[in-house]
């Protein structure tokens, strides 16, 4: 293939697109693969209804009562699940009674909410709001909440793949975050509860199946650790994107974390595109490899209306989705955004679970069409 330009189309993608027109991305491999730019003269999401599974859908994880949040031994509840990845809310109210160890795969938790810490093999770390917690499988650990956190909402993205940080090629290996601002558990004493029962329970999930060891003593014992498999933290305040003035970067630029078929970015604030002529929203594009999710932390969410905090979206692959009318005029009058967004894609398509569908906003596909 090469490239071959028809009709009425500017030279330069998401740079001076025709008045009346509106731009959309036909790619492959996310944005990394061969690509075309169509221009039409309607914008490609005002459909005036959709028949069949292919439905973009929001949901409100706020109000999604967990088995975690009801009782203290409770788990968290899997929302959305692929070959790919498994998601999973969290909102516990109270430290855990047990400790916990994955070993169907790797675990990189996003704490949207509440504080606490977070105790490992390799020690305690310190979480709050807009941390990353990358959790290697097998970790044995447990979650301790701060009596007067605010309550607790955590979203945990497992994958079957190892979790590697992308190569960020000619930008360098400091680019989006410097290694140097991963924060690493310290070892620490043993909680003032360790002595308080006389057995304690490790729950080991394999196959998505659950056993359970019991120890007679407190199963954190870990005197010392050497190795290059460790806990990691990263919190969104050390993310710096890549911007540019004069052309809108594709999202693929904000990957943070990556695992076979899955591919997770961080949406950060950052300045808008000061060229007159340049696409200041994300651009219209049908997904055709990748399932996208985003869970939305915090800030205004100029290119969606009717989002709000702690929000999650799925737009499934095949269909179109982009920024909503509104959002086009409005991003006019700003010089930056403000918004922090976690992005999930996934190869394999998403299975939404029973119980996600009970939060659901039922018109989020129609609210393209609402001016």
């Amino acid at each position: 293939m090469y490239l071959v330009k028809k009709g009425t189309a500017p030279n330069q993608a998401h740079v001076d697109i025709p008045d009346g027109l509106y731009e959309e991305e036909h790619g492959r491999q996310g944005f990394h693969g061969p690509s075309s730019h169509l221009y039409h003269s309607h914008p490609p999401t005002a459909w005036s209804r959709i028949e069949g599974p292919l439905q973009p859908r929001a949901f409100t994880c706020t109000e999604l009562h967990t088995p975690d949040h009801r009782a203290v031994d409770g788990r968290p509840i899997t929302v959305l699940h692929s070959p790919d990845v498994r998601l999973s809310l969290s909102r516990r109210r109270e430290s855990m009674s047990y400790f916990v160890r994955n070993a169907d795969g790797d675990e990189l938790v996003f704490i949207h909410s509440g504080s606490g810490s977070w105790e490992t093999d390799y020690g305690v770390v310190r979480y709050e709001p807009g941390d990353y917690l990358v959790i290697p499988k097998g970790t044995t650990y447990r979650v301790h909440v701060d009596p007067k956190s605010k309550p607790t909402l955590f979203l945990l993205i497992e994958t079957p793949a190892p979790l590697e940080i992308p190569d960020r090629g000619p930008l360098g290996r400091h680019a989006l975050f410097d290694p140097g601002v991963i924060v690493i558990p310290e070892p620490a004493a043993p909680p003032d509860d360790a002595k308080s029962r006389r057995e304690w329970e490790v729950r080991i999930k394999r196959d998505n199946e659950e056993t359970r060891v019991y120890y007679p003593f407190y199963p954190m014992d870990v005197a010392g650790w050497k190795g290059d498999l460790w806990v990691a933290k990263l919190n969104v305040r050390d993310f710096r994107p890549v911007t540019s003035p004069r052309y809108h970067l594709p999202p693929s630029v904000h990957v943070t974390f990556q695992a076979g078929g899955l591919l997770v970015s961080t949406f950060a604030p950052r300045p808008l595109e000061t060229d007159p002529n340049a696409l200041r929203v994300p651009f219209y594009h049908r997904n055709v490899d990748y399932d996208e999710v985003l869970f939305y932390h915090r800030g205004s969410f100029f290119s969606r209306a009717g989002i709000h905090a702690g929000m999650l979206t799925l737009h499934p692959q095949g269909i179109h989705h982009g920024p909503q009318p509104q959002a086009i005029a409005a991003s006019r009058g700003k010089d930056q955004t403000d918004e922090v967004a976690v992005m999930i894609e996934s190869r394999h398509a998403f299975k939404v679970m029973p119980e996600f569908e009970t939060v659901e906003q039922k018109d989020y596909a129609m609210s393209w069409s609402r001016s």
